[in-house]
């Protein structure tokens, strides 16, 4: 049992590997299976790692990047960094070379820790530009470059021997950190502008452990599959929360592999964006419509049924009777399939990162699934509020975590947070931090609303509402999810329309539905640039744009849309490593496709 409260992730790490040392801490992909490392065993890296950073000179508070996908070398390279009374910067291994310079250089880092040969090569290219770097330790590769780029293996063979030297060392080390120390130096990969380092101590990070636990969502009989990118609050909540609570975890960011994974592993509960839910909810629906005839019916039966059936158990009542016959039929039939996919044992899934669509919670409810909307900021180390397994409510982001304060600004709906998880500050930005920290409380720069229970919903953000020309405001991203959820064609859409006199769409189709669509339609050969493009695939998707304008105001409704040649990608610069839409990057790369929309208009609508 985790005790009542630590001064820090240091802290957290030696009680964990002293109390549970012979228990799972990581499974790990290792030559075509899979291998498990013990507390014990990570205790044993970490002070190697650890003690090669001090040999090498490593001050407290001193930054080290860590440029690499998730894998369990990017828990055990932050652990040891923390432990050495470091702090951790992160960068996403998608960043270019002259991003990676600039959270380099604004970071002031002193060693980075990249993945493979491939992040050294990024390095290597803008090394003049990164002067503070002493050291650039790979973990997939050799040392070399004139002993600027140091294996892992070679560091924690310089630990080994400077820990044998120094036996009290580590220990000694570990525990001089103290809870107002910098722990985590996160860059903001933001929609809009350049990124702002966000300052999170380790009291941030020891509040959120202490809350997760208290709230005993996750226990250390749970089996975590863990694939979110490390660089993102997300994932680093649940990092700690492994730490705290003693969670076995499998650490895997290949997300091509994730679906057949999740059936070996068979995971209890699992982190992830609203946009896997999505693709999983679109191939599940047009699974369903291409088998047409009886399974169809017998789908559709299911899901009626299983809507019955949830509403109930939002309610906190369980299905009786002729309904809890026919959800044991729906549940063999249909279900169960489903339930099978994620490996069958899940219990939970926690979405983050972005807004969940209402409908795919409550489809996946329907059947048996339990996806829990969770809502925090990398500025309040992520976790602020989030629905429990006991107390959920679809369409909202859940209750305040234990030890969170909010308030709504009567002003303009502004959702304001205060608690020990608020960040100290945006680094080396005095004015920036002035302007969202005022008084203790955090302003979010979403829009929301509580209701008499404590649940929160999130109606937008306060930057990307939309003001027509007309003075009506329009929540675009209520829009684009309800879009989403009426079509499997549409994998991504964008709400266009502040200052215009109306509202427009740009609208990409999922490539993998389309084509079958297109083999159908005589375009079986056709580009999918073409496909997307083509009047017979606008005709195809234009009943769906006006099904989701029946639903609104006319200020609301969508009144022209394109489909766009390429779908979003992170490589191509219109995604987050979170895969949320960067709005400004997408309305700046099309423009002359929305300036059309309005040519020649002038009357507010």
């Amino acid at each position: 049992m985790a005790s009542a409260s630590f001064r820090s992730i240091p802290e957290m790490f030696l009680h964990r590997v002293t109390s549970t040392p012979d228990s799972d801490a990581f499974t790990s992909p290792r030559n075509g299976g899979w291998e498990t490392i013990s507390w014990k065993d990570v205790d044993r890296r970490v002070r190697r790692i650890s003690g090669g950073l001090l040999a090498q000179g490593l001050e407290a508070e001193q930054r080290c990047s860590i440029l690499c996908g998730t894998r369990v070398e990017w828990i055990l390279s932050d652990f040891a960094i923390l432990c050495a009374g470091g702090a951790t910067t992160t960068i996403y291994p998608s960043n270019t070379p002259e991003e990676c310079a600039y959270i380099i250089n604004d970071s002031e880092s002193r060693f980075v820790f990249a993945e493979d040969e491939e992040q050294v090569d990024k390095l290597l290219e803008v090394r003049e530009q990164i002067p503070t770097v002493q050291n650039v330790i790979v973990m997939d590769g050799t040392s070399g470059h004139d002993g600027w780029v140091i294996s892992l293996t070679d560091l924690e063979n310089q630990g080994q021997d400077r820990n044998a030297e120094n036996p009290s060392e580590f220990e000694a080390t570990a525990n001089a950190v103290e809870p107002s120390h910098l722990a985590t130096l996160i860059y903001t990969s933001g929609t809009t502008g350049m990124p702002k380092g966000v300052e999170l101590t380790h009291d941030c990070w020891v509040f959120e452990a202490e809350a997760m636990d208290s709230m005993g969502i996750m226990t250390a009989t749970d089996r975590q599959y863990l694939f979110l990118p490390l660089a993102h609050s997300f994932a680093k909540v649940l990092e700690v929360a492994i730490l705290r609570i003693g969670i076995p975890t499998t650490v895997d960011g290949r997300v091509d592999t994730l679906i057949d994974n999740l059936g070996v592993i068979q995971p209890t509960f699992m982190g992830a964006v609203p946009r896997i839910f999505e693709k999983v909810y679109n191939k599940v629906i047009s699974g369903a419509h291409e088998a047409g005839g009886l399974k169809l019916r017998i789908f559709n039966w299911a899901i009626d049924v299983g809507s019955r059936v949830s509403a109930l158990r939002q309610q906190g009542r369980e299905p009786a009777g002729p309904l809890a016959l026919k959800n044991a039929i729906a549940d063999r039939l249909v279900f169960s399939k489903l339930r099978a996919r994620f490996g069958g044992q899940i219990r939970f899934f926690i979405s983050g990162g972005a807004p969940l669509s209402q409908e795919i919670a409550e489809f996946f409810h329907a059947a048996g699934i339990l996806v829990l909307e969770g809502y925090g900021l990398t500025e309040s180390a992520a976790a602020s509020f989030v629905n429990r397994p006991s107390a959920y409510k679809f369409g909202t982001v859940g209750q305040a975590v234990p030890g969170v304060e909010v308030k709504i600004a009567e002003s303009d709906g502004e959702i304001l947070i205060k608690s020990r998880g608020v960040m100290r500050g945006y680094y080396n930005m005095p004015e920036a931090s002035n302007e969202v920290l005022e008084g203790g409380w955090l302003k979010t720069g979403d829009i929301g609303e509580l209701d008499a229970k404590g649940f929160l919903k999130i109606t937008d953000r306060k930057k990307d509402l939309i003001k027509t020309s007309g003075g009506k405001y329009v929540a675009p991203q209520k829009l684009e999810g309800k879009l989403k959820t009426l079509s499997p064609y549409i994998s991504q859409a964008l709400v266009h329309g502040n200052t215009r006199n109306f509202c427009s769409a740009l609208i990409t189709v999922n490539e993998e539905e389309i084509r079958k669509w297109a083999a159908d339609n005589g375009m079986a050969n056709n580009s999918y640039a073409d496909i997307a493009t083509d009047d017979r695939t606008k005709s195809l998707l234009a009943p769906i744009v006006a099904k989701l304008n029946s639903g609104l105001a006319s200020y609301e409704t969508i009144k022209k849309f394109a489909l766009l040649p390429a779908d979003f990608t992170q490589e191509t610069g219109e995604l987050t490593p979170t895969l949320k839409v960067k709005r400004k990057v997408v309305e700046a790369k099309y423009s002359d496709i929305l300036d059309g929309f309005y040519a020649g208009t002038v009357q507010s609508i």
